[in-house]
C-alpha cells in the first residue's frame, strides 16, 4: 500500500474504504460479509474508512467491526455532519454525539461538513456558532481534522475552500469530471494551499467499469498494459500528486484485493503520453453514448412518490452503452416487477430530487424521457399485464 501525508504529516493510505455500498441482506446490511472485507482491507494496508450519518447502518457496522477486532486506534475514521438537517445550534452536538455512539468511539479523525454545494450552507452554520464548536472539539481532541465534502461548481468550491482554515476536503473527481464540479482547478488549488484532497466517485459509481460503451471496453482490452477499466480509472487519479486518497465503495473480496494491489503499485507521475491518450479515447466514446450523468449516489432518494430514480437512470444509460433489449429487461425485472411500483411515470415533478442531486441533473425531464425510452408501447402493455398477474 502506498501512503500520502495529511496536513500534519500523518500517513493516509492512497486507497480509502468508502462505506456507503456495503452488501445488503434483507432489510439491513450483511455484517459478516462486510466484516471480512473490512478486515482484509486493513490487512492490506488501508487505514482510512469513510462513512456518514445518512448511510443507513454504515456507522453502526463500522464501529462494531473496529471495536470487536480492536482496530479503532489503528485506523482513521471519517464521517460527516448532515449540515442539511441542522436547524439550530443544538442539533450540531446532537448529531455528532449520536455518531460517536454509533461508531463506538470518543473521537473522529476526519470530520466533514457533508455535501456542501453553496457558500450559503457554510454561512448558515456559522450563524449557529460552528466555528467555536469546531475549535472546542479540536481542543478536546474529539475531532482531529475538520473538512467538507463538496458537490457543486468550481467557483463555489473555491469560495468555500477560502472561507475557513480547513484541514482537508473531499470532492467528486474522475476522468469524466475533470472539468466539472470542483474539477482539476479545485483539486490543484487545494493542493497549493497544502490541503489534502480525498476523492469520492472515482469510477462514477461504477459507470467507468460496468457501463462503458463496447468501443471503450475494446480500447482498454486491446491495450498492452492489460489493465481493467477500474485500474485505469484509479491509476489516473493516483497519477496526480494533488490526490491524497481515493475512496472506493468496495463490497467484494475480489474488489478489495484488486484495488489494494493497484494501490501498492501506483505512483504519481507514472502515466505516459500513450496512457493519457487511452483515457482521452475512452472519454470520447463515453460521451458519445451516455444519456445522463447519474452516479447512483442516492441523494435524490427517497422519492415521495416511490420512483426509483437511480435504478431508472442506470437502465436508461445502459440502453445507450450496451444493448437496448438487455437494459429494458433489467428495468422491468428490477423496477417494473416490484410489488410497490417504482416506475418513473409516477413522478409528479415536485422537484425534491433535484434539490438534493449533487450533479444538478434535470431529473424531472429526464424521467419523462427515460420512461419513454425504457417502456415503449409494447413493453408497457407487457408490464401492465404482468403486474396484474402478479397481483
Amino acid at each position: 500500500m502506498q501512503y500520502r501525508t495529511d496536513r500534519y504529516g500523518n500517513e493516509i493510505s492512497i486507497l480509502g474504504y468508502g462505506c456507503m455500498r456495503f452488501t445488503r441482506k434483507g432489510t439491513g446490511l450483511d455484517y459478516a460479509k462486510a466484516e471480512q472485507e473490512l478486515l482484509k482491507a486493513y490487512e492490506l494496508g488501508i487505514n482510512y474508512y469513510d462513512t456518514a450519518y445518512i448511510y443507513s447502518g454504515s456507522e453502526e457496522l463500522l464501529g462494531k467491526v473496529l471495536e470487536s477486532n480492536q482496530l479503532r486506534d489503528k485506523v482513521n475514521i471519517a464521517t460527516k455532519l448532515p449540515q442539511y438537517l441542522v436547524k439550530n445550534a443544538a442539533a450540531i452536538d446532537r448529531y455528532f454525539n449520536e455518531e460517536l455512539k454509533r461508531l463506538r468511539t470518543d473521537h473522529i479523525d476526519y470530520y466533514l461538513m457533508h455535501m456542501f454545494t453553496d457558500i450559503a450552507e457554510w454561512e448558515k452554520l456559522k450563524k449557529f456558532g460552528i466555528e467555536d464548536w469546531i475549535r472546542q472539539k479540536k481542543e478536546s481532541k474529539a475531532i482531529r481534522n475538520i473538512g467538507f465534502s463538496f458537490h457543486g461548481n468550481t467557483e463555489m468550491f473555491l469560495k468555500i475552500l477560502n472561507s475557513y482554515d480547513w484541514d482537508f476536503c473531499q470532492i467528486q473527481y474522475n476522468y469524466l469530471d475533470e472539468t466539472s464540479q470542483a474539477g482539476r482547478i479545485g483539486l490543484e488549488t487545494a493542493h497549493e494551499k497544502g490541503i489534502p484532497v480525498i476523492i469520492m466517485e472515482p469510477l462514477r459509481g461504477g459507470r467507468l467499469v460496468g457501463l462503458l460503451p463496447e468501443k471503450a471496453k475494446h480500447i482498454i482490452s486491446e491495450n498492452e498494459r492489460h489493465r481493467s477499466p477500474a485500474e485505469w480509472g484509479l491509476r489516473w487519479l493516483w497519477n496526480q500528486e494533488a490526490v491524497t486518497c481515493v475512496l472506493s465503495g468496495m463490497n467484494s473480496m475480489k474488489m478489495v484485493e484488486e484495488n489494494c494491489r493497484c494501490a501498492s503499485e501506483a505512483r504519481a507521475g507514472e502515466f505516459t503520453e500513450q496512457d493519457n491518450a487511452l483515457i482521452e479515447a475512452v472519454k470520447a466514446e463515453i460521451r458519445r453514448s451516455v444519456k445522463i450523468g447519474c452516479t447512483g449516489c442516492n441523494y435524490c432518494m427517497p422519492c415521495p412518490k416511490g420512483v426509483d430514480i437511480p435504478a431508472t437512470f442506470r437502465c436508461w444509460n445502459r440502453m445507450y452503452t450496451e444493448k437496448r433489449s438487455s437494459a429494458r429487461a433489467e428495468f422491468i425485472q428490477t423496477v417494473g416487477f416490484r410489488r410497490k411500483s417504482a416506475l418513473p411515470s409516477q413522478c409528479v415533478k415536485c422537484g425534491k430530487c433535484e434539490k438534493h442531486c449533487p450533479q444538478n441533473l434535470p431529473i424531472r425531464q429526464a424521467l419523462v424521457e427515460a420512461n419513454r425510452d425504457l417502456l415503449p408501447p409494447h413493453y408497457r402493455i407487457f408490464l401492465a399485464g404482468a403486474r396484474r398477474f402478479m397481483k
